[in-house]
């Protein structure tokens, strides 16, 4: 639950996070570890998704359509993960989850004093943000979410706590197409799945309730560890 409420906050799907426990204390092959933690994802960002709209921090035109784009580049990112040695597979993880949080950093740094929404109309970015994005987090099993936050805020000029709420939404479609490719490939395991869903998603419900009500110097610490936390882990697991 604690995970989720972590996750509900920042706007994050969490299978970074997600991956790296798997995988560090419970021993779970890579391969399994992405299509578990993808389609956990799916239900996560589901609340979350939700509950940020309810909030009003969330570009629902932009974060569709974003979405529907990152889907298929998550199917066809799922589907070239199976060709990826587990170890370079780990190490790619490793990397992608520590360079996003070296990003958020910088690019936030001088962002959360901001609150100003700027509507963007649908563009070029926008593509390159769902597709981009999409086979990132189908390959990786990951949700992407640092690399989208920081996309929708370099690019379109969104401010810290919408880009937290359309990224939710975004990931939606991404995490749906991903899991339907690591099924496909007999990459689940359905118990391991039930578990770990019903502890995240009320967490999450929780979490993004309080990204409207805590402080954005806060949210943008928590942005960074995030992904860093979940690279450390791995790490552990690699050694």
């Amino acid at each position: 639950m604690f995970l989720g409420l972590v996750l509900g906050f920042v706007g994050a799907g969490g299978s970074g996070f997600i991956i790296a426990v798997l995988v560090t204390i419970f021993n779970v092959p890579i391969h399994v570890a992405l299509g578990t933690a993808v389609t956990v994802m799916f239900f996560s960002v589901l609340v979350g998704s939700l509950t940020h709209l309810r909030e009003g921090s969330v570009n629902l035109r932009l974060g569709i359509l974003i979405g529907i784009i990152g889907g298929g580049g998550s199917y066809l990112g799922s589907q070239i993960a199976i060709f990826i040695h587990p170890n370079v597979l780990l190490v790619s993880t490793v990397t992608i989850l520590i360079i996003s949080g070296v990003l958020l950093w910088v690019q936030t740094r001088f962002m959360y004093k901001t609150e100003e929404i700027v509507v963007k109309p649908f563009s070029i970015h926008c593509v390159a943000i769902g597709l981009g994005n999409g086979v990132i987090a189908g390959t990786f099993g990951i949700g992407a979410a640092p690399f989208i936050q920081l996309s929708l805020m370099r690019w379109l000029d969104f401010p810290m706590r919408i880009a937290a709420g359309t990224t939710m939404l975004v990931i939606l479609p991404i995490s749906m197409f991903a899991s339907v490719g690591y099924i496909q490939n007999g990459n689940l395991d359905f118990l391991l799945f039930l578990k770990v869903v019903s502890g995240i998603m009320v967490g999450t419900y929780i979490g993004a309730k309080l990204t409207k009500r805590l402080p954005s110097i806060f949210l943008r610490y928590v942005m960074v560890i995030t992904p860093v936390a979940s690279a450390i882990l791995l790490v552990i697991n690699f050694l």
